[in-house]
């Protein structure tokens, strides 16, 4: 995991992530690599009340920007 990420400050503004302690949070490849592994998306790519439910899948972005 990239702890030490040159742009960890700079997205930590633009991180939408809601989950407590994730070790992901403002490092965005990590993060995209850990969902895609999980068949799921990021929690920037969903809505507020979306993202809050944890759903990440890729069935719940579709029904969400349907």
């Amino acid at each position: 995991m990239s702890t030490d990420c040159m742009n960890k400050d700079r997205n930590a503004g633009k991180c939408t992530c809601t989950y407590a302690g994730c070790p992901r949070h403002a490092v965005c490849c990590d993060c995209l690599h850990y969902h895609l592994a999980k068949q799921q998306l990021p929690a920037c790519c969903f809505p507020a009340d979306v993202e809050k439910t944890y759903d990440r899948s890729f069935k719940r972005f579709i029904q969400a920007w349907s």
